[in-house]
């Protein structure tokens, strides 16, 4: 019989870590205007993209039943997978606004992938104890969005690149 409290540990880590992507091009968003030559005006795109990204992945998952037709644990590994590639892509050298934004959206797109369904993944095994579990993965969420403006303060002697290429390879 699978250990209960091994998968709720997996899925809050894996939470964690994947929920990172989210706010990981806000930690570091004056870098990427300054080191892409963007103007000021695109900060406010750079951060919508994610969100809308998201809004989007979500309607698109829902409406085609991702999580009911297909494995939902497989679901969110290969979003989490998409997610940080995509994520990692910010950091290409030849990135312009347009490119910036369209990695950001598909950051969010593929987020949808993450959290929601990893609420499903919580919802399936814990019938009893469901509040909890979801509270451990809530609180998951919460840490891992942080996540990356910690990294940003602790890796100030490196070049705003760690930081996206330590949430990518989290999710990952």
């Amino acid at each position: 019989m699978k250990n209960p409290k091994f998968i709720l540990l997996v899925i809050v880590l894996s939470q964690f870590c994947c929920t990172s992507l989210w706010f990981a091009g806000n930690a570091v968003i004056n870098d990427l205007v300054i080191g892409f030559d963007l103007k000021a005006s695109a900060l406010g795109d750079l951060i919508s993209s994610v969100q809308f990204g998201f809004i989007i992945g979500t309607l698109t998952f829902a409406i085609l039943t991702i999580a009911d037709r297909f494995s939902p644990s497989k679901v969110f590994f290969i979003s989490a997978i998409l997610g940080s590639l995509f994520n990692l892509a910010t950091i290409w050298e030849a990135n312009d606004l347009s490119s910036l934004l369209l990695f950001r959206f598909a950051t969010g797109f593929f987020l949808a992938g993450i959290y929601p369904i990893g609420m499903k993944i919580v919802a399936d095994y814990y019938k009893k104890g469901l509040g909890k579990s979801l509270g451990f993965l809530v609180g998951a969420l919460a840490l891992g969005t942080a996540l990356p403006h910690l990294l940003k303060q602790t890796t100030g002697a490196y070049s705003w690149e760690s930081v996206m290429i330590l949430t990518s390879s989290l999710s990952f």
